[in-house]
């Protein structure tokens, strides 16, 4: 018999986290491991739209560490100590610096604010950031809340986050699209 996707054990907006405890799925725990998913999907299309290889491959590796941190995140924290879930390391970290270093490199000096846009394969990438920040916060507000949370949880979002946005700027030059400068309006102007 085939599996199953549905078990009708979360129809009154209860869930499990890893571990077995139940909690509302308003729960910020919940919030923040459905916002690392959602952030996961929009790196699938971030591939997608991606010609090289080696931010393919890259990219399908923050996806691989993004279920690492979905995991420590679904993971009861009073019972996670007693699990192996799967974790972060300071090299997944280092891996996100160095490619945004090697990008920057090649990119010219930012002297404005720029506005997402200019091609589908840019947009998603800021999409993507957007999703990563939202993601960051949730997990912030965890912390607050005095859970438990491995701190390179925080490091590899805040630093997925600019490679997102550096992967933007990068993406625009190599389809050779202009960035689109943020002009502020003055104050007397209509």
């Amino acid at each position: 018999m085939a599996f199953k996707i549905y078990t009708k054990t979360g129809d009154k907006g209860k869930t499990a986290l890893i571990g077995g405890t139940r909690v509302s799925k308003s729960h910020v725990r919940i919030d923040a491991y459905g916002t690392v998913d959602e952030l996961n999907s929009f790196l699938g299309l971030v591939i997608d739209y991606q010609t090289s290889p080696a931010i393919k491959d890259l990219v399908q590796t923050i996806q691989d560490r993004l279920f690492v941190v979905g995991a420590a995140l679904a993971c009861d924290p009073e019972k996670e100590k007693k699990m192996s879930i799967p974790d972060l390391h300071a090299a997944d970290i280092e891996q996100l610096e160095k490619a945004i270093d090697e990008m920057n490199e090649v990119l010219p000096p930012m002297k404005y604010f720029i506005l997402p846009g200019g091609h589908v394969a840019i947009s998603t990438c800021h999409l993507a950031r957007t999703v990563c920040r939202r993601a960051e916060r949730l997990c912030v507000a965890l912390q607050e809340e005095g859970q438990e949370l491995v701190p390179e949880i925080l490091q590899y979002l805040n630093r997925l986050s600019d490679y997102l946005f550096v992967l933007a700027r990068y993406t625009g030059l190599q389809l050779g699209v202009a960035e689109i400068p943020w002009r502020p309006r003055k104050a007397n102007e209509e």
